[in-house]
């Protein structure tokens, strides 16, 4: 008898009769997991799996990829194009044609009356690599602006920049396999369990194979944290003093590699002599990053004397005004440490979105296709004589960024936006700020799968996508892993995919009628196999084609055509790591040590605004909830905003478990459950970043001077009671979404 009950329940799991299965790829997070949808015999999607041959998920799958197959009918989905005059007008339906009439009229006559550069595009991590390819070509062959930019400034912009200026070209160097062979590994501000589960679960079977050390530094007690060996609660955005203090152990006590680094490094002096300032001697530099002198050098010593060690990082490291500067310093504790292009050593950033890394490699958004870039007149030269255009039609240098595109929009120098699945209404900081910003638009579009996503309310014409595996194309993972979404079932009501609607947008363009545009996504990848080759290019998928993909589960970039034949079936996995002859892709094939003199612009909590605001993702949800706040056994577990707070802290001030709080910064408010928790200091505060209208009312956003992505980690708050009555209105209301 279970609590008085006599006849027990037994749990029934019914039955799901599939007749076909269908090969994909998740389109969550970017650890790519392979998975399998499977049809019924009516051709709709009954339940997916993870595929048991992949080698990166091995059969498993968070909560949100076991759910995903539920996204196709899921609510809210756009059923046809819509179109008003002003944004406070009742949408009307249109047809395709005349959706995309109106808005290439529009883009033409922006463009004409204040310039090319006064229309906008800002994309996403979602799409499927050849969609970013046809988006590239789109805007930069045919529409002609420069500003254009992706969502994926918001997250892994200064991963991508600390690689350019410490390699000379992005790209993680390492993989998940480096899990397997790591003597001591280092996770920076990255909480995988919650973050990133399957990448979770490779770490801790290697972890439990073989008992290496786990050194996890995080403010808070994250997850991952109380799964470590060592927790490091930094001071938040300090990470830099951090590493300079471990490197100045390493460089005081000659256990540097000193080999490698006179071999294969650029700067080496003028490093080692900031390092050893007396700033970054740890009986300083504990007093800036909140790590006790003999904890910093513990850490310092088991990193440098471990005979592999690796670092990986997430948003924590990312999104600082020092986050370009942290990837980099990373960089520079494994060159020291001679920890790059081995088993076991890598900086291994953990990427946010499914297909960022293909945004970085095809989407031209930082530069032209392959990693190329505007500021090379040969590269320039190389593309347009490639799609069959003047080079003069391109810039000589990159644009505007997503973050710098919106306060164009506040002075008037940008116009029209054109936004491709991204939500920032909820995904930027100070979003009092970009509402204002939104209102002033002349012009806005927006294409994504759902017709209620909160950007919506302020555009003037939609544009439905499908979704997923209603698509196919390709994905890279964090691991450099190319895997492969098949079409499994048609397109929702009448959504189209993306690369039909940027093929259909092609057309009425001059340039569309000379740039050929492939009519499928294998087209695409085709014309992007041709432009990755090259012996000196890292970027080469030339040897791959879809059913390899298949076969393969995902294969790893570079993967040459020219060495299939030598390589046989091993050529399936690509080459695992970058850098394992020690050459580089600067100018003289060394890397840059980094000189990183940290100066402490964060925002600090003060007498007003006494709480540090941190911000972070839980396992249920994705980024602003557009797609799991309609999944049923997602939202249940976080359906509200909540904010984790220190219970000394909350007996202070005479605040309970679950009494609704008013928390306001210098920027908004934020009304929010309290969770009492010691995962948090007493002087900080944690909320989910998932809520829309919710923490980033409250954050700063000042931006990474190289990478211009927003510090979202690093501001201050304080903490109001509120009339509970209303507040749990409020709730109620937003528990709708």
């Amino acid at each position: 008898m279970i609590f008085g009950r006599k006849n027990r329940k037994p749990i029934v799991i019914p039955q799901k009769k599939v007749a076909e299965w269908k090969y994909s790829t998740c389109n969550y997070c970017s650890t790519g997991c392979a998975i399998e949808i499977g049809l019924g015999d009516d051709g709709k999607v009954v339940t997916s799996r993870g595929h048991a041959g992949a080698d990166v998920n091995r059969g498993k799958l968070c909560i949100k990829g076991l759910l995903e197959h539920e996204l196709f009918e899921s609510p809210g989905r756009g059923t046809q194009p819509l179109m008003r005059d002003k944004f406070h007008h009742a949408f009307q339906p249109a047809s395709w044609d005349q959706a995309m009439d109106k808005t290439a009229d529009k883009i033409k006559e922006i463009q004409t009356k204040y310039g090319r550069d006064a229309f906008a595009v800002v994309s996403t991590g979602q799409l499927l690599t050849e969609e970013f390819y046809t988006l590239g070509k789109l805007v930069r062959g045919c529409i002609g602006t420069n500003n254009y930019d992706g969502n994926t400034t918001l997250c892994m912009a200064s991963a991508v920049s600390g690689y350019k200026r410490s390699f000379g070209a992005d790209g993680p160097p390492g993989c998940y396999g480096d899990f397997e062979h790591t003597e001591c590994l280092m996770a920076f501000g990255s909480n995988l369990p919650e973050q990133h589960p399957i990448i979770y679960w490779r770490l801790k079977e290697a972890k439990e194979k073989r008992n290496f050390p786990l050194i996890v530094v995080d403010p808070r007690v994250t997850m991952l944290a109380q799964f470590a060996d060592i927790h490091l609660p930094i001071t938040p955005g300090t990470d830099c003093v951090l590493i300079n203090s471990m490197l100045h152990v390493i460089f005081k006590e000659g256990l540097e590699d000193r080999a490698y680094l006179e071999a294969h490094t650029n700067n080496l002096s003028e490093l080692e002599a900031l390092v050893l300032d007396k700033r970054y001697d740890p009986i300083h530099a504990q007093h800036e990053c909140g790590i006790d002198e003999d904890r910093i050098r513990t850490v310092a010593r088991l990193y440098a004397n471990a005979g592999a060690a690796m670092s990986i990082w997430t948003m924590g490291i990312n999104q600082s005004t020092h986050g370009s500067d942290g990837v980099a310093n990373i960089n520079n504790l494994n060159l020291c440490t001679g920890n790059i292009g081995i088993p076991g050593g890598t900086s291994l950033s953990i990427t946010g979105q499914c297909n960022a890394m293909g945004t970085r490699e095809w989407s031209s958004c930082s530069g032209l296709p392959g990693y190329r870039v505007l500021e090379n007149a040969e590269q320039r030269q190389e593309i347009a004589d490639f799609w069959g255009i003047d080079p003069e039609f391109f810039p000589k240098k990159r644009g505007l960024t997503e973050t710098d595109i919106f306060p164009a929009i506040e002075t008037g120098e940008i116009k029209g936006l054109w936004l491709v699945a991204t939500n920032p209404m909820t995904s930027m900081p100070n979003t009092p700020r970009i509402r204002k910003a939104m209102e002033k638009l002349e012009f806005l579009v927006v294409q994504d799968c759902y017709e209620d996503v909160e950007t919506n309310q302020y555009s003037h014409v939609y544009l439905p996508a499908s979704v997923w595996a209603e698509k196919e194309g390709c994905h890279t993972n964090t691991e450099r892993r190319v895997n492969l979404v098949r079409n499994a079932l048609p397109s929702y009501a009448d959504s189209k995919p993306d690369f039909w609607i940027f093929n259909q947008m092609a057309k009425r363009f001059d340039n569309g009628h000379v740039i050929h545009f492939p009519d499928t996504p294998e087209g695409a990848f085709e014309e992007m196999k041709t432009l990755s080759v090259g012996s000196d290019r890292t970027l080469d998928i030339s040897g791959m084609s879809y059913d390899k993909i298949e076969q393969a589960r995902g294969i790893q970039w570079p993967y040459r055509a020219s060495e299939e034949g030598r390589k046989g079936q091993q050529g399936l996995r690509g080459d695992p790591r970058l850098y394992t002859d020690g050459k580089f892709q600067t100018p003289n094939g060394k890397a840059n040590l980094i000189c990183v003199d940290f100066v402490n612009n964060n925002e600090q909590p003060c007498d007003e605004y006494p709480f540090w605001l941190n911000s972070g993702r839980v396992v249920e949800h994705f980024h602003t909830r557009t797609r799991t706040g309609k999944i049923g056994n997602c939202n249940k577990y976080s359906p509200t905003p909540y904010m984790e707070m220190n219970p000394d802290a909350a007996e202070e001030l005479g605040i309970q478990h679950q009494q609704y709080v008013r928390l306001t910064s210098r920027r908004g408010d934020a009304v929010v459950m309290v969770q009492l928790t010691h995962r948090v200091a007493r002087n900080a505060v944690f909320i989910p970043f998932h809520f829309h209208d919710c923490v980033n009312r409250l954050t700063l956003g000042l931006l990474d001077p190289y990478s211009r992505q927003p510090a979202f980690k690093q501001c201050s708050a304080r903490i109001e009671k509120v009339d509970q009555q209303e507040a749990a209105r409020l709730n109620a209301e937003r528990r709708a979404f």
